[in-house]
């Protein structure tokens, strides 16, 4: 059977989770580890509760007030780490090519603009390497 600490600890987790999405606005993929951490920290609270018996608000033998401090706690551990952790880069699909068409430097300008031979400069990767020049066949 199982007890209503748990179930309560669920309830009391959920509702500061709720409750610091509404105030900050969003929680992004970090919500799964908030929502187990107020969980697991509710149940802790409730435990510790339990031990010093100075919790004047209960819910049957459920100690709210400590229960909801430690919920806390566990949020602000998930957020501390969340803002320790540095974010994972998404990786390109694949390398941006650019083409650009620029005029020799060895012509003058005495030849009309289009007839002049061309320098092709392509597949610059978007890591900013130097392009590769590939001379007209």
């Amino acid at each position: 059977m199982i007890g209503p600490a748990p179930v309560l600890a669920a309830i009391v987790g959920l509702f500061h989770v709720s409750a610091y999405v509404f105030i900050r606005g969003r929680a992004g993929a970090r919500l799964p580890l908030l929502i187990v951490a107020a969980i697991l920290g509710a149940w802790a609270g409730d435990a510790v509760g339990a031990r010093m018996a100075i919790d004047p608000v209960r819910m049957g033998e459920f100690h709210l007030i400590s229960a909801s401090v430690v919920a806390w706690l566990g949020i602000g551990l998930v957020a501390i780490l969340a803002v320790l952790v540095p974010e994972r880069r998404e990786r390109a699909a694949g390398n941006r090519i650019s083409t650009v068409m620029t005029r020799s430097a060895g012509l003058s300008d005495a030849g009309s603009e289009g007839s002049a031979p061309t320098t092709e400069r392509s597949a610059v990767p978007a890591s900013g390497a130097e392009p590769k020049t590939q001379s007209p066949a």
